[in-house]
């Protein structure tokens, strides 16, 4: 402290006074430069005399006041030619000038050997160097308005690099939300992109979802702690030490054992958290986990009974009631529809995952039809384009109205088989070849019963020899469309050879029975 330096001598001037020292200030809101940056410019010449090189600095001021305290804001890379230094200044003036600045949260001091001082005093080297603050010199060459300059630009580009970063974890975030298991996936992004543990915390504290890297045992226990106080918070806003987070959601943060912890309310009143656990805090972080947690609480909400779900409920009571599909579809939303099946690329869908890709569809109407094939059936009205998510097998219908729902239902049905055959991500509908729409419809569908009636009796055969047929006499590939045995394939494509008394290698025999099964009723 400046009180244990030595006395001032008669002629040496008395130190700037020392009021009572202010708290902390907060850590600026703009990025952060690294000191060693700025140290690695060989057009400004720094050269760091004392203090650590490890500092990092959030902007440049200029001053020549005795005491600057009163007008820095914590960060400030504090540039001064030394005007203010009475040339019989001693230790006990430069203790006090280094004692303010500390105390106002600066950075660094520069000092610059020009006009005033031809060496930076060894005095201000030693009372940096007894208190942490990092000192440069400035070489005569250099302004101030370089140094400034440069950190200006180290700055922008920290933000550039800073708002590259949040906007990829949002994206990749949102790419987790549609995923099969949404909240899994959210929490591994959230703990990949903060480097730490993201948790997602039950009403009565039980750990529902877990990744990333495990705290210690203290930390845990805070971080649980955290949770219980902000789930106390309610409706009605955070407890004290808590801070708004954005957006909704309120929040508490404590660093215990060198981990930075910190904790989301998901939304009002659910009961359920947010809790990360992380080695560092980075610009940036706050951002991104406030995206992660309104995500997660749209995935952890519980469906209210609002009036879409009153609209909803009249239109499946209506249909179980015997009302025709046209007369309820104005309650779920329109009168054109595209109805899409689709599979996870790994495991079975639960209810969650079926929310999920409602959700990417942009559509509520799900239903996660589950069964061994762990299908979920998604009726979308036609105006929200479908296209491909991630972890997902799609097939898509045509667009029809409420009366082609069964008709779509198959269609979607054989897409799916066909994406799943040929491992492709989406595969939609064709909309009916046009060389057969040359022959009117009834004539068409009259032919093709003719000529299909000695396998129309047994469904499956039918069947078989559409999707062999659709899939190029790909034996695998028919199998794993129907989710049969490719052997099963095998044996009805030959009783369908034996029943219709064709040979099937014959391209202009294909071509008669796949127009004949293209148009036989769905």
């Amino acid at each position: 402290m400046a009180s244990a330096s030595p006395p001032p001598g008669p002629s040496e001037p008395a130190p700037p006074p020392t009021p009572p020292m202010p708290p902390t200030p907060p850590v600026p809101p703009t990025p952060s430069v690294p000191l060693s940056a700025l140290l690695a410019r060989t057009d400004l010449g720094l050269t760091r005399l004392a203090g650590p090189t490890d500092g990092d600095v959030h902007w440049a001021h200029a001053s020549e006041l005795a005491d600057p305290l009163p007008y820095l804001l914590g960060g400030e890379l504090l540039l001064t030619a030394g005007v203010h230094v009475p040339p019989e200044a001693g230790a006990g003036y430069f203790d006090a000038y280094v004692e303010r600045i500390v105390a106002a949260g600066g950075a660094a001091l520069g000092f610059g050997v020009a006009p005033v001082h031809d060496t930076v005093p060894a005095a201000l080297v030693a009372a940096c160097e007894a208190r942490g603050l990092p000192l440069l010199e400035v070489p005569r060459r250099t302004t101030f308005s370089a140094v400034a300059r440069a950190v200006g630009e180290l700055v922008a580009r920290a933000r550039l690099a800073e708002l590259r970063r949040v906007a990829e974890a949002q994206r990749s975030l949102a790419s987790a939300a549609s995923r099969p298991d949404p909240v899994p996936s959210v929490l591994r992004q959230l703990a990949g992109a903060l480097g730490g543990l993201a948790v997602l915390l039950g009403p009565d504290g039980t750990v529902g979802a877990a990744a990333g890297r495990e705290p210690g045992l203290r930390a845990r226990a805070a971080l649980a702690e955290l949770a219980r106080v902000v789930r106390s918070a309610g409706p009605g806003g955070a407890p004290p030490g808590a801070c708004a987070a954005a957006p909704g959601p309120s929040s508490a943060t404590d660093t215990v054992d060198g981990t930075h912890l910190t904790v989301y309310a998901l939304g009002s009143g659910t009961g359920y958290a947010l809790g990360l656990a992380t080695a560092r805090r980075e610009p940036g972080d706050h951002t991104i986990a406030s995206a992660a947690s309104v995500l997660l609480a749209l995935l952890t909400a519980e469906r209210g009974g609002g009036p879409d779900d009153t609209a909803r409920s009249a239109a499946l009571v209506r249909l179980l009631l015997g009302a025709a599909p046209r007369d309820v579809a104005e309650l779920v939303g329109g009168d054109r529809w595209t109805l899409v099946h689709g599979c996870p690329d790994g495991g079975l869908p639960d209810a969650a995952a079926a929310a999920a890709l409602g959700a990417a569809l942009g559509s509520e109407l799900v239903d996660p039809a589950g069964g061994a094939e762990g299908l979920v059936r998604v009726l979308v009205p036609a105006d929200r384009p479908v296209e491909r998510l991630a972890g997902w097998t799609l097939g898509v219908s045509a667009v029809v109205g409420p009366e082609g729902w069964p008709a779509a239902d198959a269609q979607a049905a054989r897409a799916l088989g066909r994406a799943r055959a040929t491992r492709a991500a989406l595969v939609r509908h064709g909309s009916g070849g046009r060389i057969t729409d040359l022959v009117p419809r009834r004539e068409a569908e009259e032919h093709a019963r003719a000529l299909l009636a000695p396998i129309a009796g047994t469904p499956a055969l039918p069947r078989t020899l559409r999707a062999w047929l659709s899939l190029h006499g790909s034996w695998d590939r028919t199998a794993v469309a129907l989710s049969v045995h490719r052997n099963t394939v095998r044996q009805r494509i030959a009783r369908c050879a034996a029943l219709l008394e064709a040979d099937l290698d014959d391209p202009d025999v294909r071509m008669e029975l796949w127009f004949a099964l293209r148009r036989l009723p769905d």
